[in-house]
This record gives structure tokens, sequence and C-alpha cells, in this order.
């Protein structure tokens, strides 16, 4: 499928990749929804907190967040505010440990384990006619893996799917993301993981490496000693090469919309996939200029120029 040509131009001080990314999350304050959460008891003895919000639409929007996130991230607010008003019910996923309150598991969550999307459109499905997904930077790399890794037979009643800043080769980001450049945000994803790992060595004391918190300096470090130790996986490395759903992009079937910006400062070259985009008649690439890592900003708007551009996808496929 071609390139989609993007109409994105925001105004002057917008036109900054960092500052995109950053003002997005301070000053904007998006329409607010009224969750109500349900607690999803798993197969593994664990549990998952979704907030949902049911209209008694027909159709369903499953909306899974980025590294940290959670359901009441901004850009998970935004787009569930936009898509509840135009038709949709919501689901939004907490993953594993990112409800406010310690899984019960060793595992909690990583870029690859579409174990609980499955789950969640396995107990919803039944009660509607259109499934749709949306997922953001970590949460876009889950659901196109979901979709083309072939683990699980996908739900006919899967429509159509959103990727917006989509970190599709895991390890190319991870090395963008431990550039000096990016040192602001890499400290503050370190903070958080730090303070949910040392709750993690409470429960399991003998299987968490805590000792190693002293050896992490940046995100890969703390995918090396402790996210592929958890998840089974040899190193970081092993970790990214089989999580990455750019190798399983060839495979989706199902139409798909990928928003890159090209100033992403998380994102790189690797995670821009013109050629995939080219040689699927699925896949549909947006990459503007300007955008930054889950910005799209502009001055005065409501909703935000990506969130505007799913929904009218997803308009094309009702």
């Amino acid at each position: 499928m071609p390139l989609v040509k993007s109409n994105f131009k925001p105004s002057l001080v917008f036109r900054n990749g960092h500052l995109n990314t950053i003002l997005t999350s301070l000053i904007r304050t998006p329409p607010k929804l009224n969750y109500k959460r349900e607690r999803i008891e798993t197969p593994d003895d664990d549990f998952l907190d979704v907030d949902f919000c049911k209209n008694g639409h027909e159709k369903i929007a499953i909306l899974c967040h980025g590294l940290e996130g959670n359901s009441n991230s901004n850009y998970i607010q935004g787009i569930a505010s936009l898509l509840s008003n135009t038709g949709f019910d919501i689901a939004a996923m907490n993953y594993r440990f990112c409800s406010g309150e310690v899984n019960r598991q060793l595992k909690s969550y990583n870029a690859g384990d579409t174990r609980d999307i499955n789950l969640v459109i396995e107990l919803i499905e039944s009660g509607y006619k259109e499934i749709y997904l949306v997922g953001f930077s970590l949460g876009s790399n889950l659901i196109l893996k979901y979709l083309g890794d072939g683990e699980y037979k996908l739900n006919p009643k899967i429509k159509a799917a959103a990727a917006v800043s989509a970190l599709v080769d895991l390890e190319g980001a991870s090395l963008e993301l431990s550039k000096p450049k990016n040192i602001v945000y890499s400290k503050n994803f370190i903070s958080t993981l730090t303070k949910k790992m040392k709750l993690k060595h409470e429960q399991y004391p003998d299987e968490v490496p805590i000792d190693d918190l002293k050896k992490v300096k940046r995100v890969i470090d703390f995918d090396d000693y402790f996210t592929s130790v958890i998840n089974g996986f040899k190193d970081a490395k092993d970790y990214y090469a089989q999580s990455n759903s750019l190798q399983f992009l060839k495979n989706i079937e199902t139409p798909t919309l990928i928003i890159n910006a090209l100033d992403d400062p998380f994102a790189s070259k690797s995670c821009i996939p013109t050629k995939e985009a080219e040689e699927s008649e699925y896949l549909y690439l947006m990459t503007p200029k300007y955008g930054g890592h889950v910005g799209f900003y502009d001055f005065n708007k409501k909703y935000l120029w990506s969130e505007k551009r799913i929904a009218a996808f997803f308009n094309d496929y009702i």
C-alpha cells in the first residue's frame, strides 16, 4: 500500500519532536470518561484490570497504552473520548502491574506478551459485532505483533487497527532512547521501573536480582537484567529479537493504520516500516514530518491530529 500523505502542520512551537512529546503530556487536558473498572482473573492465577466505557454500541475499541502508562494516560483518555463519542464502546487496558496494584505473578508485562490482549478479546467478543485495536508506543508493538505473529487465531470481528508512534524495532528504539538527547525520558522510565522492581523483589526475593539495579543506567540495561530474566529470555537482545513486531508486519491481514512522526525522539530509522507498508495491501503508513512521540498536538484543538486520523480510518471499515 502506498504511503498515506499527512496533512499535519502544527504551529511553530510544536515543530520540534521533544517539545511535542513533552508538552502534549504536560499541558493537554483531554476530555475524561467515566470508566467502570472490571477485574479479569487470568488463567495463570493473576489479574488484569480493564476500564470500560459501555454505551450500548455494537463496536468496541480496545486501547493499549505505552511503557509505564495506564488507562488514565492523556493519550488513552483522548482517543477513548473521541471514539466513545463516535459510536464505540471502550475497553482501556491496564497491563499487569500498571493499574496501581502489584500483580501476583513474577511476570508483569513486556512489549511482546500478547496473551492478555487475546484474553480480553475472548471475554468481550460475544457482546459486539466489531472489534478495533488501538496501540501507542509499546502498545503499538503489542497489537502489531498480535495481528501478525500467528500465535493466536484472530477473531473475525477484528475489523481494523491503529498504531501510534509504533516502536516496531525494539532494539533500535532502545538504543535510540539510550542516546544523550533522550536522558530525561530514560531517567523517568528507569525511576518508575526501579520502584516496581523493588516491590516485585519483596514478593519474589529469590527470583528478582535486586542488586543488579546498581548496574541499570539505561532502559536497555533494565531489560537486560530484569525484563528479560523475569520473562524467560536470555537477555535484552533475545527479548527484543523475539518480541519486535517488525518481523511480523508482512503477515498482517487486518487493515492497519501506522502513524510515526519523522521527528519522534524515541524512534530509530528502523522503526519506520516503509518497505513493509509498500509491499502490503493492509498496512497504511503515515509519516508526518512533525509530531514527536505520542504527541501530534497543536493549540486550541480538542482532539489530537492523530486521534482524528484514527477515527476517520476506522469509519472506513464500519
